[in-house]
């Protein structure tokens, strides 16, 4: 009997990693290419894009000395105003214009925190240009034919991971317009 409930165990601890497993690779088969990436944060920590299948990613590339920047502001109240209903922003700094973010990362993210309070996820800095383009710029640019031409450009990623706006840096995050394609893709039309 002893042997039986030990053998059964062992086939019910395999059974249950080999579940598992299968779950695990599934869900990562389930991410979307433009979303299959991992970063390093401005802190350091890792980040799995894939976290966000399913939601809608604001992607948008960042400066701290830009004309633009005082659009943390209006990024950031989005996120605080959509999050709840699956709204995701992620700041990718670059210093690719006008050699407007010229800081470290840890210089980046004590701007970003100390100045305008941003909570949504910063990506270590990056860049966005032909040739040097970070992997999801990359496909974001295959996907919209629109790569960004100043700093905060923004790319609106739909829940399914493929259908993808983009919008230039004069369009303000708290924009009508914007607003508007933001709540149409939580809603998803």
């Amino acid at each position: 009997m002893r042997i039986f409930q030990a053998a059964l165990i062992v086939f019910l601890s395999a059974s249950a990693l080999s579940s598992a497993a299968s779950a695990a690779a599934t869900s990562a088969g389930n991410c979307p290419a433009l979303l299959n990436h991992r970063f390093s944060t401005l802190q350091g920590k890792p980040q799995d894009l894939c976290q966000y299948r399913g939601k809608v990613v604001l992607v948008v590339n960042t400066a701290s000395y830009c004309g633009y920047t005082e659009q943390y502001k209006g990024l950031q109240a989005l996120y605080d105003k959509y999050q709840k209903q699956g709204l995701v922003v992620l700041g990718f700094p670059a210093n690719d214009f006008g050699k407007q973010e010229p800081g470290t990362n840890a210089e980046v993210a004590d701007f970003c925190e100390r100045t305008f309070k941003v909570r949504f996820p910063m990506i270590e800095k990056t860049s966005v240009v032909a040739g040097q383009a970070n992997p999801v710029h990359e496909a974001l640019f295959k996907a919209t034919g629109d790569r960004p031409k100043w700093n905060f450009h923004k790319y609106l990623v739909a829940r399914d991971g493929t259908t993808v706006k983009s919008f230039s840096s004069k369009v303000a995050p708290e924009s009508d317009a914007f607003v508007t394609a933001v709540e149409a893709l939580l809603a998803g039309k």
